[in-house]
């Protein structure tokens, strides 16, 4: 049914409630996964003088080198139970980089967990989940993270 399935972390314990039940898919469907980290840059100081804002490009790398190895990791776990996949890291906005990355590599299902705010909350603090539900053209998997 699925043979490529999207599962963007953040490095955090809610984004990671998604990967068992991604395990779980993945091997009843026998599919790959794509682990995808996407990296916002941090806007470099800016002075009265500088007409647009810089990226720390140091910072960025330094984000993406920590991607990088926190989601080889993540990958090795799904390699010791016998499912294959690859990571991808994506710099940009994270509900655009998602979405990106979901039509670039042609993914069949995006799986991820929503840490369930509603209402103020969201509103106040967005919700890359709420994003993602609006804009996917694909099938979306989410797991309410306790």
């Amino acid at each position: 049914m699925y043979s490529k399935i999207l599962i963007p972390l953040d490095g955090s314990p809610r984004a990671e409630a998604i990967l068992p039940h991604a395990l779980d898919v993945a091997r009843h469907c026998r599919a790959r996964v794509v682990l995808v980290q996407v990296v916002e840059a941090e806007i470099a100081n800016l002075s009265a003088f500088d007409f647009l804002p810089g990226v720390n490009v140091d910072a960025l790398k330094r984000q993406v080198e920590q991607a990088d190895i926190y989601l080889s990791a993540v990958l090795r776990q799904f390699q010791v139970q016998g499912i294959e996949g690859e990571i991808y890291i994506k710099p940009g906005p994270v509900v655009r980089g998602i979405l990106e990355v979901a039509r670039e590599l042609e993914v069949d299902l995006v799986a991820m967990a929503s840490h369930g705010h509603t209402g103020l909350v969201r509103v106040f603090y967005g919700s890359v989940t709420a994003g993602i539900l609006h804009h996917i053209d694909r099938p979306l998997l989410l797991v309410r993270a306790q």
